[in-house]
């Protein structure tokens, strides 16, 4: 059974983490560990995940940042320190349940013939939450399966998504020190880093329902910052082909 490690970034997710680790614990797989990449939260985010570390030894660790930098470097963090264990697969999700534990065995499934797999909103069988107004799903759906995927020309429909599960040597093959995108840009640029490479990518579909509890990190400024960002991409990777 391949060793399996979950990189969990947080800000402000206390209300969240405890039933997040306990969901993924709960999985019936073996060698999976949880790593909590806290980006300072003043909410005590991280002195919750010390705790829950104490009362799982060896399946739970804290990395704690002790400066907000934002999703994108906690994430980087997250997969350096994962690099230095013997972790054979590397998952990155969100702690608020948006990204839903039970589709992890779906993912690994997926993995024995892909070097990346994305949990998507946008293949065949996947949604969003039933609450999203039509624009807001139009626009979401438009970003990802027409714009990001013609202008970058990736072979994903779901390239903002950030539930993904890494092979081992997918992830090092990419160089994350040349990584520079943060926020939802910095899952595009990921993902276009490794198809430039040469990996596998597949996606599987998920329900993406809003978050359980506290609040949204995403606003128009960052959506909107997003789609400018990944015409930077373009000219920054239009050369690179695998």
């Amino acid at each position: 059974m391949p060793s399996i490690i979950v990189i969990l970034p947080t800000w402000n997710e206390a209300e969240n983490l405890p039933a997040m680790v306990a969901a993924l614990l709960a999985l019936p797989l073996e060698n999976l560990r949880v790593l909590v990449a806290d980006d300072n939260s003043p909410d005590g985010t991280g002195r919750l995940a010390d705790e829950l570390a104490r009362q799982h030894p060896g399946q739970v660790s804290v990395l704690h940042r002790r400066q907000r930098k934002g999703y994108g470097p906690a994430t980087l963090d997250g997969f350096r320190t994962a690099l230095q264990t013997d972790a054979d697969l590397i998952v990155q999700m969100d702690c608020d349940f948006s990204h839903q534990p039970r589709y992890l065995p779906a993912l690994l499934e997926k993995a024995a013939d892909a070097d990346v797999v994305i949990g998507s909103r946008y293949v065949q069988g996947g949604s969003v939450d039933e609450n999203w107004g039509l624009p807001r799903k139009l626009l979401s759906w438009w970003a990802n399966s027409v714009y990001v995927r013609l202008l970058l020309a990736l072979p994903v429909r779901d390239a903002t998504g950030g539930f993904r599960l890494w092979r081992r040597p997918a992830l090092e093959s990419l160089g994350l020190a040349q990584v520079t995108s943060n926020g939802y840009v910095f899952q595009v640029e990921m993902i276009c880093m490794a198809h430039r490479r040469g990996c596998r990518i597949a996606e599987v579909p998920i329900h993406f329902p809003d978050r359980v509890a506290g609040s949204s990190k995403m606003g128009l400024p960052i959506a909107l910052e997003a789609a400018l960002s990944v015409w930077q991409l373009r000219r920054r990777y239009r050369h690179t082909r695998h």
